[in-house]
């Protein structure tokens, strides 16, 4: 089961990644591919139509409630 679901979910991955190895450290420093979903115009913060600098601030709320709830659970 578990191996058909990988399965299907790689039907759309084709391409190539170069990669940079060095000291234990692995970098990506080129990619190409067919149906890439990757583009430029979205990989950034500034404001435009894909990213809201609000949606950062829900984000942070959301994973700092774990910490808070653990705060008053233990009573500090």
């Amino acid at each position: 089961l578990i191996q058909r679901l990988i399965d299907e979910s790689q039907i759309n991955v084709n391409g190539k990644v170069r990669l940079k190895i060095y000291k234990g450290n692995c970098q990506v420093v080129g990619r190409k591919a067919e149906k890439s979903l990757y583009r430029p115009e979205f990989a950034t913060f500034e404001e435009d139509d894909v990213y809201s600098q609000a949606d950062a601030e829900g984000f942070i709320r959301l994973q700092g409630l774990r910490l808070k709830i653990r705060s008053i659970v233990e009573g500090s």
